[in-house]
């Protein structure tokens, strides 16, 4: 059996018990700290469940779902990752039902076509979009959510021989905005959300200096990410948005980056 099956076998408890206990209350404090927020037109995924879109029965509680998820994927990068990737916001495809940035549940579930859960972590995570729910398409259903988004950015780092565990994924305001009425839609965050988002990506990249890491190569999923982390001091490179026919640079400039600055 791999190191990869083996840990597969393991639970979330047994998971976070091989980090130091240290480590771990940071990163449970950090998540528990997402699931207070709260907002008009906002799904919080670490602290609200809609049971029209989740699972509900037996005692799951999406939200801790969600919770568990984000710290397992956190543990094994703060102070270790050299690339942080961000993005605008939470989209309702990807990190509204992973609860991990920019990142989509067939991922998760090793159902993508090219990225697999081993990537992410190397525990089993769970889904928390429900197969039954009505509002769901049928492939959605059965597999999960898809974010064509999602997977150019994490192809990226894969095709460029970047060890998944060297980069952390994050959103600047790490909530899903949606619009009124309908939860699986996007919107983009207002100043004022985008505000509130940049106290929590601060703290982000405190915690990853406080567990031992160096300044991160920053790289943004868009100029306009790049440009609203900028108001706030924070300096990134921004890459061609995947979206609207931009793949294939967002690609090429997503290694001509990490060619340039991580030398």
């Amino acid at each position: 059996m791999s190191l990869f099956e083996l840990e597969k076998t393991l639970s979330f408890d047994e998971y976070i018990a091989t980090f130091e206990a240290e480590r771990v209350a940071k990163v449970r404090s950090f998540a528990d700290w997402l699931a207070q927020y709260s907002g008009n037109l906002v799904h919080n995924p670490w602290g609200e469940v809609n049971p029209d879109l989740e699972i509900v029965t037996n005692g799951f509680d999406a939200a801790q779902v969600r919770r568990d998820n984000l710290v397992a994927y956190l543990l094994p990068r703060l102070g270790r990752a050299k690339v942080f990737v961000v993005a605008e916001a939470v989209g309702y495809q990807g990190g509204r039902f992973t609860g991990i940035a920019i990142t989509c549940e067939r991922m998760l579930l090793d159902k993508h076509k090219t990225i697999r859960a081993k990537d992410i972590t190397t525990i089993q995570l769970e889904r928390t979009s429900s197969p039954t729910s009505a509002l769901l398409k049928g492939t959605q259903q059965k597999d999960g959510f898809n974010e064509p988004t999602d997977t150019v950015v994490w192809s990226a780092i894969v095709e460029k021989g970047i060890d998944p565990y060297d980069t952390l994924l994050w959103n600047i305001f790490p909530f899903h905005p949606h619009k009124d009425g309908n939860p699986l839609t996007n919107r983009t965050p207002t100043d004022r959300e985008q505000q509130v988002g940049w106290e929590y990506t601060k703290r982000l990249l405190d915690l990853h200096i406080e567990l031992g890491g160096a300044d991160p190569l920053v790289l943004a999923v868009g100029q306009k990410s790049a440009d609203t982390m900028g108001k706030f001091g924070l300096s990134a490179i921004g890459l061609r948005h995947p979206a609207n026919g931009g793949a294939n640079l967002y690609r090429q400039g997503f290694a001509e980056a990490v060619d340039t600055y991580l030398k």
